[in-house]
This record gives structure tokens, C-alpha cells and sequence, in this order.
């Protein structure tokens, strides 16, 4: 009888197989291998070898394929990409910004699976934690309540959005995940200061990515935060279209969240695929501040009774907006606008720097049999005024050049749709906002304006809007709220038009000097102008990108940047990937925040 085997030695083949799992880049000594995909390790034994036929060894691995995407090129671009765009602005002006995920880079791994190990459910029973990690619908709740510290669990990111960011990192001088992973780290599990919601999509994103489950982060424009759960956002003006009244409903200009794609075994038939998940602390879940995963597909047909959180993002995606225009005596009345909410819900494409629009995922067509018969089952009585049949319609359109530092204007814009004159009232005010919907101070305002529209015609009633008025309250968002309110004579009615306007920042200019190769210094030129009437003090560029700098790049200008002055530096680089990758930059100054840039560079291979 032959001698029982005795393991001696083991090669895991971690560089082999991390080449060939495309895993090498997260610079683990530990082996980390794909489902789906063969690996190879080597064993020797003690005494004598392995005899085919004799003996017999069995080698025991539980997998989970719950999370498979099919095609290879969303593969890349929603698990193995580290860097991506995320989409901001208005529905009205959409742009994007870069983003660093990086969650290939060195320590991201170790930090992601500390975040498991010290979330409250591991902590109170730490088996039953560990025998569900294979389970993506369980991860994905941990990581969602984990990336925001409002359970006092020791969350990644500190909420903020009052623009009060001066003992912290400003939401929008974020260029990426890793610096906010790493300090946390740093700081011994301390939450990061600040986030918003893009920022706690976009490490929710990196970590989701980084334990092999596919994500990407999605941006839905007007995006109610309907608090009553009565699918209806209440707006309260005066007769000048100011504020009348604070409401505990919002419209965000956009809010960000995260899919990832998954089975649902949990669940009937019919709801795999991407699922929503939002990290950032709006609403209570089973007692804790996280949100999903809820399946996309239940929420385009109004199914309210699936796990976990449909009925809120249903209303974010669908809720209707309510204007009520308070007279000078007190009387209230209704001016009914068709949903404006859930609009132009985008992601970035695969394997393009372009903007894919994911509308029709979440909502049927405006008015559509399906889209009535989705708020049938979602037991909302939706009103059938929609957009109302308007004898007159008024609509608010902006000038070219809103840009920081620049005088601007807008108009309502009022179209008499009737074979008769019409004469009415129309007022036009403005204020600051931010992107969660807080209205900010007053920089414009119109008196009320008496106007006769021949029919069939069409007027404009202007209202400048003056970079001295609204130089000191605009917020970091960059972002204001034009309001015309219309009086028709004829009728009584009011009717409300609504429009968020995006200040322009100044663009960054990234010029690649030479040819890019790997492992080979390679220099970036970086400028930009001050469009400000005012020197810039306090400048700060911000460099980083996976595979070009080790973590991030900071310079720091000696000197003010004049009135229409240029600065520009160089900076050396040394790429260590080849391929594509994404030189991103960010720009702060005591005058002017959050301006971003990137170039996409393609590094060739190095020479063998």
C-alpha cells in the first residue's frame, strides 16, 4: 500500500495568473483569480510523487456566477475599467466630469475588504456575515450603508451640502476614489470630509468594481426626493416668483447613484440585471441609511413590493410637480406642470467617452397606455392634466455665454397659441441654488411687465442677469434658478416656467508632450485661463490617473493669476500601463472651485 501524500510546498503562480486574470494591476501578493476562468497552481510532496491513477486529490472551490456579464466589452468597461466619466449640470446643459476609480491600485483591495470587516453585521456575528459575502444583493447593501457614515458605522464619506467645506476636502474638488479610500484608511476608519452624491457613487462604484461585481454610476436629471411618498412635489411662490414657503420635497438638478449588475435569485423570475444602489443618506432602509438593490426593471413597471427600496426611487424617476403661486392675500393657487421629474438618465457608453441615455430602463414614454398603466399598479391616481393645453405657453431661454464672470441674459418666452390677442403679466426672478435643489439669494429680478401677443405670435420679455450681482451667492455648484411666473388676463390662470442655468468654469487645457511610452517619462503641459475681473489667489492644480501618477500630483502656484492671464506649468509623468488611460486634472482657487479636465492618452507598450 503506497504511502500517504504529504503536501510540502505549494506556487501559486500569482504573477502568471494575475497576467492572465487581468488581476496584477491590484498589486496584492495574495492570489486573486476571475470566476469563469481557469488558473494554475503547482504542489510538491514530501516523500514521493503524485501517481496518476493511485492516488486520488480533490481540490474544493465554491464560486458564485450571479454577476456574469456576457459581453466582453461591457466587462471591461464596468469591472475592469479605472477610470470613467460621470455626468452632471442640468437637463438642459449635461456635461461630464472625469473620474479616477482605480480599483486595480495598490492597497484598494486590502481597504475594500477591510470595510466588510468592520461594517455592524460582521461585527455582530462575524460567520454569518462571511458565509453571505458570496451573495452580491447582501454585498451590495453593505457596501451602500458602508460608503456613507450616517449610522455612525464608520462609513467612508461625511455628507455635506451647505458649502461649509472649510475643516474638509470640498465635494467638488474630488477627482476620484483612491485619495478618499486611502485616508480613510489613514485616519483609522474615520469618515472623509465631504461627499455628495456623486462622490459616494463614485466610491460605491470603485468598490463594487474592485470585489469583481459589474458597476457603473448613473446620473438622473430632476430627481425628486418626495418625503410624503405621495408621488407629488409641492412648489411654493409668491406673486414675483419668489419662494413663498420651504417644502421638505426636492428636486435635485441631478442626482448620482450606482447599478450593478446581478441574478436575483431572491426574487421572482424576471428581475436580473442591473440594480440600483444609492450610498447616499436620504431615507432609512430596514433601519439603516443605504438604498437597494432595487431591479431596474421593477421600477419601470411600478412592482412596489420587490426588495429593496422601490417605491423611492420610482419617485425619483417619476413624481409630479405641483407650482402654487401664493397671492398677496393669502389665497393659493394651483399652476399644474407635467412630470419634469426623471429625465435624460445617463452613463457613460461602453468603451466611448460619450453619453449613453438609459431613460427608457427606468420610464415609458410620457403619456404612453404603459406609462398609465405603470402608475395604475403603483397605486398612484395620476391627474391627466399633463402638460395642459395651453392658450398661451411660456417658456424661459438663455443667452450664449453664460460663463463665470460674464453678464448673461434670459427670456420668457410666451407663444400665443389662440386666433385671438392676448394680454398678460409676466414676472422673471432668479436665485443661487445648489444641485440639491436649497434655493440661495436673489440676483435677479424683473418688475412685472404688461404685454399684448397678437395671435399666433410670440414675445420675449428679457431679464439680465449681472456677474456683480451674482458673484458673491452663487455656490459651488455653479448653478441658478430662473422662475417667470404668467398672468393671463383673460383667464386668471398662472402658469409657471422653471429653468436651472449652469455657469460655465473656465475649460483646462492638457496638452501630452512627446510620445507616450511605457516606463518612460513623459510631460504633460497643463493651463488655464482667469476669466474673473479679479486676480486668483490660492491656486492649486490637482493631478491623477491610474497608470500615469503615483496617486495624486499637487501643484501649488507661488503667485495670483491675473485678470486674463494664463497659468500654465509642465509636470513629469511616468506611465506604468500601457493602453488607454485618462490624465485628469482639478483646479481650486479662492475665487474659483470644482474646474475640471482631462486627455485621453494612449501609452504604447514598452519595447521587449
Amino acid at each position: 500500500m503506497a504511502e500517504d501524500l504529504v503536501l510540502e510546498t505549494w506556487d501559486l503562480h500569482c504573477d502568471r495568473n494575475g497576467r492572465e486574470h487581468r488581476t496584477a494591476d491590484m498589486g496584492c501578493k495574495e492570489l486573486v483569480v476571475r470566476r469563469g476562468q481557469p488558473f494554475t497552481i503547482t504542489l510538491r510532496f514530501s516523500g514521493r510523487g503524485y501517481q496518476e491513477g493511485v492516488d486520488k486529490l480533490s481540490f474544493n472551490v465554491e464560486t458564485e456566477d450571479t454577476v456574469f456579464l456576457r459581453d466582453e466589452n461591457e466587462r471591461r468597461e464596468y469591472v475592469l475599467s479605472q477610470h470613467g466619466l460621470i455626468y452632471q449640470g442640468t437637463c438642459d446643459y449635461i456635461f461630464s466630469i472625469p473620474w479616477n476609480f482605480g480599483q486595480f491600485e495598490d492597497d484598494i483591495l486590502a481597504i475594500c475588504l477591510n470595510m466588510l470587516d468592520i461594517n455592524p453585521k460582521h461585527l455582530r456575528d462575524q460567520n454569518r456575515d462571511c458565509s453571505r459575502r458570496n451573495d452580491p444583493v447582501y454585498i451590495g447593501r453593505v457596501v451602500s450603508a458602508m460608503v456613507n457614515c450616517n449610522d455612525e458605522d464608520r462609513g467612508v464619506l461625511f455628507g455635506r451640502w451647505d458649502n461649509r467645506y472649510e475643516d474638509g476636502m470640498s465635494p467638488m474638488a474630488w477627482i476620484g476614489s483612491v485619495d478618499i479610500l486611502k485616508r480613510w484608511k489613514k485616519f483609522g476608519c474615520q469618515p472623509v470630509k465631504y461627499g455628495q452624491c456623486w462622490v459616494f457613487a463614485a466610491v460605491a462604484c470603485t468598490v463594487m468594481r474592485c470585489l469583481g461585481i459589474p458597476s457603473r454610476v448613473v446620473t438622473n436629471y430632476n430627481s425628486a426626493h418626495d418625503t410624503n411618498a405621495n408621488l407629488t412635489i409641492d412648489r411654493y411662490v409668491n406673486e414675483k416668483g419668489e419662494q413663498a414657503r420651504q417644502s421638505w420635497d426636492k428636486i435635485w438638478n441631478f442626482h448620482c447613484w450606482v447599478e450593478s449588475w446581478m441574478a436575483r435569485p431572491d426574487l421572482a423570475a424576471g428581475y436580473d440585471g442591473w440594480q440600483v444602489l444609492d450610498p447616499t443618506p436620504q431615507e432609512k432602509s430596514e433601519g439603516v441609511y443605504c438604498c437597494g438593490p432595487a431591479p431596474v426593471k421593477a421600477i419601470k413597471e411600478g412592482d412596489m413590493l420587490p426588495k429593496y427600496d422601490i417605491p423611492f426611487i420610482f419617485a425619483e424617476v417619476n413624481a409630479d410637480v405641483v407650482y402654487w403661486v401664493v397671492q398677496s392675500d393669502g389665497m393659493q393657487k394651483q399652476s399644474i406642470r407635467s412630470s419634469d421629474v426623471g429625465k435624460y438618465i445617463s452613463t457613460k457608453s461602453v468603451g466611448r467617452d460619450s453619453r449613453e441615455d438609459i431613460t427608457h430602463n427606468y420610464k415609458y414614454p410620457e403619456g404612453s397606455e404603459e406609462e398609465r398603466a405603470v402608475f395604475e399598479k403603483a397605486e398612484h391616481q395620476k391627474k391627466s392634466i399633463g402638460e395642459e393645453d395651453e392658450g398661451l405657453h411660456l417658456r424661459i431661454k438663455v443667452s450664449e455665454g453664460a460663463n463665470k464672470g460674464s453678464d448673461f441674459d434670459v427670456f420668457a418666452v410666451v407663444n400665443n397659441n389662440t386666433d385671438e390677442e392676448r394680454v398678460c403679466r409676466v414676472t422673471l426672478c432668479a436665485r443661487a441654488t445648489s444641485h440639491n435643489g436649497t434655493l440661495g439669494l436673489q440676483c435677479g429680478l424683473t418688475d412685472p411687465v404688461d404685454i399684448d401677443i397678437e395671435p399666433r405670435a410670440e414675445k420675449r420679455v428679457p431679464m439680465s442677469i449681472l456677474y456683480e450681482e451674482y458673484r458673491d451667492k452663487l455656490t459651488q455648484d455653479n448653478l441658478i434658478k430662473v422662475v417667470a411666473l404668467l398672468n393671463d388676463h383673460q383667464t386668471g390662470d398662472i402658469i409657471v416656467a422653471v429653468r436651472d442655468i449652469y455657469v460655465e468654469n473656465p475649460p483646462i487645457k492638457i496638452r501630452i508632450l512627446g510620445e507616450p511610452m511605457q516606463n518612460r517619462k513623459l510631460v504633460a503641459e497643463i493651463s488655464l485661463v482667469n476669466p474673473l475681473a479679479v486676480p486668483l489667489n490660492g491656486c492649486v492644480f490637482v493631478v491623477e490617473g491610474t497608470g500615469l501618477t503615483d496617486g495624486q500630483l499637487v501643484k501649488e502656484l507661488e503667485e495670483p493669476v491675473e485678470p486674463q492671464a494664463e497659468a500654465k506649468f509642465r509636470m513629469d509623468l511616468m506611465p506604468r500601463l500601457s493602453g488607454l488611460q485618462k490624465l485628469m486634472v482639478d483646479f481650486e482657487s479662492d475665487q474659483l472651485t470644482g474646474v475640471k479636465g482631462y486627455r485621453n492618452v494612449i501609452i504604447a507598450p514598452q519595447p521587449m
